[in-house]
């Protein structure tokens, strides 16, 4: 990437993990649209020929928890001519079991691709990002990380240990002129989140049931476009996003029909 490739917004190449659906699929289209480059990253590889036929992204099938992938990953990128900015969106919840009653299997889960998946492609992607001069790392994690909840331990936990390598990250690499956003939303109506976590139509649907107007992929994908384009030194460390419906957590406004 030369400099010509960038101006005075900010960077203007990026990897975005979690592309295939939801936020990443947002923040491919927000980027996209504003003539940024784009490597647009998941494990459904029908789900990202679409989105590059559509937006012109360069769809890259990967599974970042799996090093082979990951590698793979890095060596397409640099062949392109390399990123300055890494946003990994990829992540989810699996169950809303009480610890006592745990599935081990859903909290392996949700460890895996939420924090060692953020850790081996932000490893990968460090060097690159680092020669740039003005690096940028935006991790997507969650209101859970930050408040925990009933029936939400699992993610909570693997949300809060995203958030604290978040927090890490940006001490380590202050000196290399990386700069490292997250951004945490709230209550956000897309098309699986809630459906992967719950396994049941039904059950995702009252999720949102009653809430008027909860944040979509888009609003995200909009904050998500601001914060890594606003001037380099200007780093948002924490954003956090709810709807108004949303005053806490544990405080959701629902209208009865």
């Amino acid at each position: 990437m030369t400099e010509d490739s960038r101006n005075e917004t900010g960077p203007k190449a990026a990897v975005v993990t979690g592309a295939s659906t939801g936020i990443g699929e947002a923040t491919v289209r927000a980027l996209t649209a504003q003539g940024w480059t784009v490597f647009a990253v998941a494990r459904r590889a029908e789900r990202l020929a679409a989105l590059e036929a559509e937006t012109g992204a360069v769809a890259i099938p990967a599974d970042i928890a799996e090093d082979d992938d990951v590698a793979r990953l890095l060596a397409r990128v640099t062949e392109a001519g390399g990123v300055d900015t890494l946003i990994n969106i990829a992540g989810g919840a699996r169950g809303a079991d009480q610890v006592g009653e745990a599935n081990t299997e859903d909290w392996e889960w949700m460890y895996r691709v939420n924090v060692l998946g953020t850790m081996k492609i932000t490893r990968a992607f460090l060097p690159m990002l680092r020669a740039t001069g003005e690096g940028t790392v935006l991790n997507l994690t969650s209101t859970a990380g930050l408040a925990a909840y009933e029936g939400g331990a699992g993610y909570n936990a693997a949300k809060f240990a995203q958030h604290a390598v978040t927090g890490a990250l940006r001490l380590e690499e202050a000196e290399n002129n990386i700069r490292v956003i997250e951004v945490a939303p709230g209550l956000v109506h897309t098309e699986e989140f809630a459906l992967n976590r719950l396994g049941d139509q039904q059950a995702a649907a009252k999720v949102y049931q009653g809430v008027e107007k909860p944040l979509t992929a888009a609003d995200v994908a909009d904050v998500v476009r601001y914060a890594v384009s606003a001037p380099h030194h200007v780093n948002l460390d924490q954003i956090v996003i709810r709807p108004v419906a949303q005053a806490a957590n544990h405080k959701l406004i629902r209208k009865q029909a």
